[in-house]
């Protein structure tokens, strides 16, 4: 385990192997970018796979079997590695988000693994090679990150409008007529709306209070799990379009998995401005005063 990240001992033991796995993983990563690998083309739309998605994926893999070996395993590449004992308990492998940006040379991409019970994510790590930082959270205890526990971040109202992300399923058609109203709509009330490519990346960067929120579409269900309770564990709050709990299960269809995340304060705001998708009307979005 990094020097740099030492999870409180109230975390339990699947935590401390996520975070090993993961930045073992990353160890891994780190010096064969960016031109230490091979990639191909993997399904129809434009997607790839790196012969460093497979390498890493088998390294975390073979750490949690090694110290949990009765769990279920469903890994980015390889699907279900192990059925488990019926308990539950599913841990979701996604060895290198961002292997579109790896292949064109950019530097953002991240080690995502997460530890579901009956669906609902119950650990989350987060470890981004290039800089050896890792986040990690458990249910109930926190978010915490190369300094510690991360608390809630307020960010000053800014007139230009809040900081967003985007992400969307690769199984979304580019002319998917909601997909294009929301991202419409968020590019035109928002500062800028980022599309990372890397989904965990985002969840990171909404946990630490770099960015304002998050809006999915039917998001994939690998990387959810952990980028979500990364969030929610830092203060952040997480809603379906229509504004009812999300709570990021990795199972059933990705219809289910369309969301907003934001800040509390934020988020009343940014609900409403999706919920205009539905109307065609896309109402001015003034930032919300935030308590002092």
């Amino acid at each position: 385990m990094s020097p740099n990240h030492r999870p409180p001992a109230d975390l339990d033991p699947e935590c401390r192997t996520a975070v090993a796995a993961a930045e073992a993983a990353g160890a891994l990563l780190r010096p064969r970018f960016p031109d230490g690998f091979a990639a191909r083309p993997k399904g129809e739309n434009g997607d790839v796979v790196t012969d460093l998605d497979l390498l890493a994926e088998r390294l975390v893999v073979d750490r949690i079997r090694e110290d949990f070996p009765h769990d279920r395993i469903l890994a980015e590449e390889s699907g279900d590695t192990a059925a488990g004992d019926g308990s539950g308990r599913t841990w979701l492998v996604d060895p290198l988000d961002g292997s579109n940006n790896v292949v064109i040379g950019l530097p953002v991409y991240v080690v995502g693994i997460a530890l579901c019970v009956d669906a609902l994510p119950v650990v989350g790590v987060v470890h981004e090679p290039l800089t050896g930082r890792t986040w990690s959270a458990v249910r109930g205890a926190g978010t915490h990150g190369p300094d510690g526990r991360l608390t809630p971040v307020r960010r000053p109202p800014v007139p230009a409008g809040p900081l967003l992300a985007w992400t969307q399923g690769h199984a979304v058609r580019r002319d998917d007529p909601t997909a294009r109203a929301l991202r419409h709509t968020l590019e035109l009330r928002s500062r800028r709306l980022l599309q990372l490519w890397a989904p965990l990346v985002a969840w990171t960067m909404l946990a630490r209070g770099d960015i304002d929120g998050f809006v999915g579409y039917r998001a994939e269900a690998i990387d959810l799990p952990a980028g979500a309770l990364l969030a929610r564990e830092a203060g952040v709050t997480l809603r379906h379009l229509d504004g009812r709990d999300f709570p990021a299960s990795f199972t059933g269809p990705d219809t289910d998995r369309t969301f907003v995340a934001a800040r509390p304060e934020t988020l009343p705001r940014l609900l409403d401005l999706v919920a205009t998708t539905a109307t065609g009307s896309v109402p001015a979005l003034s930032p919300t005063p935030r308590p002092r």
